[in-house]
Formats: structure tokens, sequence, C-alpha cells
């Protein structure tokens, strides 16, 4: 009888929704009388999963009580990281520094560095919550794995990311405005979350049958579905257009900006997909669990840029590299995982 695996990964240093003395990590966070771990553990109990290891860090002990206080009736196995103060986003401004700072510093004005930092924050500050389903689809991965990371990552961009991008700038000497962060949320998060629950209520009133409901939901994508990529193109060829002449006049920059985001992205790549390769996590779990760890919310973060530096700005350049950048790089990590696809249990 075959075993179905999955890993949670929670040894995040928890100080992404507040103070550490007053705020739980998010896995511990309650909705409805339960946390967000025991929530995920119900959901792969629900979908045949029988064992899990959870990566614990920060108030591991707290993690581990409430992990065995759920409704999961397989097995868990936890594996401490006691470098948990590490993570993606502290990596990606740590290399933007060692980069921009360090090695390319003769290379670049002081200012336009600090703008170059400031735009790969944004980047690795911006989990991904769309683009993941496509890299997911594309290695035949979990569907439902997908949608949980998804969620947990929507709920980090509402609560979590302002946060973290002013601890992350202020550590590196870059002054930015808390209420710009906020509006850049509200604008960029949670509106469309809103337009989007408005919507789906506005195309299912009135319906009973979900078969029904599902149809119409699915008829406005697929007559919506060209608006957007008109606009996701419109928007990415406006941002070149007006990088274009940094672009012309030194496009070594546009390498320049590569090196860590290329560092930054087969790194973590490698590290989630090798320690769910240990744990022996199925693959159709391990795939997207390693590639959500490398992919970006690149439109927020562009945006955001945006909104802080201005339209011309060294973060802005950064933030348009990166789209520049994620797709080939995912397509990379997507051939890899399939090719290493025979490693894995199923």
């Amino acid at each position: 009888m075959s075993v179905a695996r999955a890993c949670i990964l929670a040894a995040g240093i928890g100080n992404r929704l507040g103070d550490l003395q007053d705020k739980p990590p998010k896995a511990l966070l309650e909705f409805g009388g339960k946390s967000l771990l025991a929530r995920h553990l119900e959901n792969l109990a629900r979908i045949g999963v029988d064992s899990v290891a959870i990566g614990t860090g920060y108030r591991a002990e707290d993690l581990r009580a409430a992990a065995l206080g759920a409704a999961f009736p397989g097995d868990i196995t936890f594996v401490h990281n006691p470098d948990y103060t590490e993570g993606s986003v502290i990596t990606m401004a740590v290399l933007g520094v060692l980069f921009f700072e360090g090695l390319f510093a003769d290379m670049i004005a002081p200012a336009t560095a600090k703008e170059y930092i400031a735009g790969l924050i944004l980047l690795g500050a911006a989990p991904c919550t769309a683009m993941v389903f496509v890299w997911s689809q594309l290695t035949r991965g979990d569907a439902a794995y997908t949608l949980v990371q998804v969620s947990v990552n929507d709920v980090i961009m509402v609560f979590a990311f302002a946060p973290i991008v002013a601890f992350l700038l202020g550590v590196t000497d870059i002054a930015v405005p808390w209420e710009t962060l906020v509006l850049s949320v509200v604008l960029y998060v949670l509106t469309p979350l809103l337009a989007g629950v408005l919507t789906r209520r506005h195309l299912t009133k009135g319906v009973t049958n979900e078969a029904e409901a599902q149809k119409r939901i699915d008829g406005f994508s697929a007559r919506i579905k060209p608006l957007t990529i008109l606009g996701l193109l419109a928007t990415v060829v406006l941002l070149f257009g007006f990088q274009g002449e940094t672009i012309i006049a030194a496009p070594e920059r546009i390498g320049l900006i590569a090196v860590p985001l290329l560092i930054q992205s087969y790194g973590i790549f490698a590290i989630a997909y090798v320690a769910a390769l240990l744990w022996r996590v199925p693959f159709p779990v391990a795939a997207p669990c390693a590639l959500i760890g490398t992919s970006n919310f690149f439109e927020l973060a562009v945006a955001v840029a945006i909104s802080l530096f201005g339209l011309g700005s060294g973060a802005a350049l950064a933030t348009v590299v990166g789209v520049l950048v994620e797709v080939p790089v995912m397509l990379s990590l997507v051939a890899i995982a399939k090719r290493t696809r025979h490693l894995f249990p199923e």
C-alpha cells in the first residue's frame, strides 16, 4: 500500500505580522477557532495524505503542540531548523547588498545601487499568488496542495507585505513612508480581492445549482481573459518603453541585476526541492512546493516600485528585469523537475 506524504514548511522567524513578543507565526493564526496549521493538516488528510513532515523554527514547541492537537490521523514528524532566522526574503536583500554595494559598487552610482536593492527586496517580499498554478499544472502537481499554498501566500500578502518591505528597506537605509506601503497593499491586493469576491457573488446571485454557478463563472473568465492578457502585455511594454533609454545606454545593467535574481531563484528551488526529496515527499507535492518558493508576484512588485520610486527609477527597472528573468527561469525549473520526477515517490 502506497503512503501519500506531504511537507509543511513552518520554520520562519515569525515576525512578518508584528512584534515577536505579541504575535504568533502565521501558521498559528486562528480563523473560526482553528489555526492555519490545523486547517492545512485536516485538508491534507481529506485528500488522502497520511504522513506529514513539518519543518519548524521559531516557536517550534507551539507548532508541535498545534500539529499534534489537530484532527490528523496519520503520522507527523518534525524537523527543526536552527537557522530559522534566515529566509528567501532575507537572502534577496543580502544578495542585493552583496552585489550592488560590494561586487558591482564600482560600476553603479550609490544612489542607483540603493534603488536596485529596493527593487530586489520588493520582488523577494512578494510571494507568488497566481503563476504557480501554471507551474504546478506543467509539472502535473497536486492542485489541492497548490491551492493551499496560494491561500497561505494570499494571507501573507494582506498582512505581511508592508511590514516585510518596511523592515528590509529600513535595514538597508532606504527610507519609505509606511502610508505609501499600506496604500499599495490596499490598491494592488485588497481591492482586486474585493472586486473578485463581489464579481463572483454577482455572477452566482440567485443560482442554487453548483454546476450552473460554475458555468457562469467559467463563461465570464473566458470573456475577460483576453483583456487581462492585453493589460499585462501593455504594462510590460510601457515599462520597458520608459526604461528604454537606460536599457540602450547601459544594457549591461540588465545583466548585473539578473545575477542576484538568478542565484536567488535557482538557490531557493534547490534547497526546497532537495529537502522534499530527502523527506520522501511525493512528486505532485514536492514540485509545486519548490516552485512556489521561487516564483514571485512580480505585478505587485512592479506596481509598488513605481508608486514608491517612480516609473523611471532603478527600483522599477529591477522589478522589470525580474519579469524578464522569471518566465525562462521558471520554465527551466519545470523542465528540471519533470526530468527528475523518477527520483520521488508518487
